[in-house]
């Protein structure tokens, strides 16, 4: 996993999670305690609640990112970078100071007054935004995206048709999709990438939101640290039934699974608590090999490998043995004898116990198992048959 350098941050897999504190100046914005039109209230929130709680970075908005809302122009935005800049002049404590933009030409006046980092929503479809960056030797987020300044995170209205194929777009999942958007237009030395939790479009559901929950090891495929934004978010309220004012438990809950299934900044309101739901992530995260030549990837699905496969320019065939599945089988009876014959004809499937027993292997030697189970051995192919090649 390559690290990423802001400003002096270290944000990687070598580096503790970091925290990214909110700061809005935009009088759209639909969380009330983070929005501030004064530079000097501003910066006092700053101060006494962002950093004093832990924050490592502050990601200040020009403008909410709601899509029912119109999208400000570049000069709109520079309208109101002023109060920005001022604010971060007058902030007495250390950190890294980020600005929300879509366009390069923000990006660049505003890395040129002080800002350090850029958090880009719109996944790089100005596409001047990452030479800016690089000019200015800038971290920024590159959130997945369609090449639309007007569509920030609404990937499900790209036309995967005519970017892949028509067969890809049939197949693809929400995930498949968000995957497929950061590769567009590339990544810098020095991105940071959001797989876009959040509703940016009608499209969109909650199941999409806890599918890329469940699948965020994949996004690490992509070599560079992961950003996450689910800071009570509508797919963890809606679980447990809390409202906005009421989500900070389970958002801490995400939070730690997130960290462990390898994001490196936590974008939040809540930092203190926020902060501590991370570092329990990260302690009880897998402990892998890393040196300067080696380094153990963070795998445990056949779609996991399949990423990391594709990332080298190799299909996904070796995925399916790559993982090792094990299941613990009752209740056996007289098929067990028939089932250890089996597992013996096939290399790398192991049986191993009697009541219960358990049965060990790559999923593709599992099929070849089951392949070879007579179908007059009814019971024990109805076992067999909840085995899911996946």
């Amino acid at each position: 996993m390559q690290s990423v350098d802001a400003a002096g941050l270290g944000i990687g897999d070598d580096h503790p999670p970091r925290i990214m504190g909110v700061l809005n100046v935009s009088r759209e914005s639909p969380y009330d305690p983070s929005v501030f039109d004064d530079p000097g209230e501003a910066a006092r929130y700053v101060d006494r609640q962002l950093l004093a709680e832990g924050a490592d970075i502050v990601d200040v908005g020009l403008e909410s990112a709601n899509k029912r809302l119109d999208v400000l122009s570049a000069e709109e935005e520079l309208d109101r970078l002023d109060v920005a800049c001022e604010t971060i002049e007058s902030v007495g404590g250390d950190a890294v100071f980020s600005i929300e933009t879509r366009y390069a030409e923000v990006a660049d006046e505003a890395l040129s007054r002080g800002f350090e980092m850029v958090n880009d929503v719109c996944g790089f479809a100005d596409p001047a935004m990452p030479e800016v960056c690089a000019a200015h030797d800038a971290a920024v987020v590159k959130m997945a995206s369609p090449p639309d300044l007007e569509r920030p995170g609404a990937v499900e209205e790209i036309d995967w048709a005519a970017q892949r194929s028509p067969e890809w777009a049939r197949e693809a999942s929400y995930v498949d999709m968000l995957y497929e958007a950061l590769t567009h237009n590339g990544l810098t030395e020095k991105t940071i990438v959001d797989p876009a939790f959040g509703g940016w479009s009608e499209a969109k559901t909650l199941e999409d939101d806890r599918e890329t929950l469940r699948r965020l090891r994949e996004f690490r495929a992509l070599d560079r640290p992961m950003l996450v934004s689910i800071n009570r978010k509508n797919f963890l309220r809606e679980l447990a039934d809390r409202s906005t004012e009421e989500a900070l438990p389970v958002s801490l809950a995400a939070t730690s699974m997130a960290v462990e299934r390898g994001a490196h900044v936590i974008r939040t309101h809540d930092v203190a608590q926020t902060r501590d739901a991370a570092l329990v992530g990260e302690a009880f995260s897998r402990d892998r090999v890393r040196t300067p030549s080696i380094e153990e990837l963070d795998v445990t699905t056949t779609r996991e490998a399949a990423r990391h496969l594709g990332a080298v320019g190799i299909d996904d065939a070796p995925a399916d043995e790559g993982v090792v599945r094990v299941y613990r089988l009752s209740d056996l009876g007289e098929d067990r004898k028939t089932l250890a014959n089996a597992a013996a004809a096939v290399p790398g499937v192991h049986l191993a116990g009697d009541e219960p027993a358990l049965l060990l292997g790559t999923p593709n030697r599992l099929e070849e198992l089951k392949a070879t189970i007579s179908p007059e051995s009814e019971s024990l192919s109805a076992i067999l048959s909840v085995i899911r090649h996946v």
